[in-house]
């Protein structure tokens, strides 16, 4: 499957005034390019998984006044939704993409995550590469160098997703416009593959 990379069109989304008009140009721009990411990995996640992965493009429906500042399409194995449960995201922030597991504050299921991240901590810093991101915060753009962590840090986040009630955890790439315009369409897949490899052992944990 031929997928176009992402574009400093797609990007330039973001500085549009307007929540009606930045609308339609991700209705027009982005969305058709999130729709094709999402048959293509939910394909390959649901092989890597084991699991029916289902995509899910960000429709924005709730925002009334204030454009959105990112979008996304994310893939879990539930075909009415994803926030409730551990999923993947591939999307865009005017200034980077971003390809996620993320485990937000509507899951129900965060405390026993939360565990079992603590007891496979060891094995996640050695493994997660150096250049990978975490995030708290999956409204917020904002991301923490897994680089920069130890043990303790590690620890520290995944006793408060068991303990706070909106705590959430996302691990990740974060790519910059300028090298993701820089791809070609064939890098550009391939990146988002190779993420998503590094990231399954999080999803087994589920």
């Amino acid at each position: 499957m031929n997928i176009e990379r992402f574009t400093a069109d797609d990007f330039n989304v973001f500085t549009i005034d307007g929540l009606e008009q930045r609308m339609d140009a991700l209705k027009d721009r982005i969305q058709p390019k999130l729709q094709a990411l999402g048959e293509h990995f939910s394909q390959q996640l649901s092989v890597m998984t084991g699991d029916e992965m289902y995509p899910h493009v960000a429709k924005h429906a709730r925002r009334t006044v204030n454009p959105p500042k990112d979008t996304w399409v994310a893939f879990a194995a539930n075909s009415r939704g994803y926030k409730m449960m551990p999923h993947f995201q591939i999307g865009l922030w005017e200034s980077h993409m971003f390809i996620w597991y993320a485990v937000i504050y509507e899951a129900p299921n965060k405390m026993e995550i939360g565990k079992k991240l603590e007891q496979q901590a060891n094995q996640l810093i050695k493994n997660i590469p150096a250049n990978y991101v975490w995030s708290m915060d999956h409204t917020k753009p904002e991301v923490i160098a897994h680089d920069g962590l130890g043990i303790e840090d590690l620890n520290s986040m995944f006793h408060r997703l068991q303990t706070v009630k909106k705590a959430e955890i996302l691990c990740g790439m974060r790519i910059s416009r300028d090298d993701v315009i820089d791809m070609n369409d064939d890098d550009f897949m391939n990146t988002i593959q190779d993420a998503f490899e590094h990231l399954l052992p999080f999803y087994k944990l589920k």
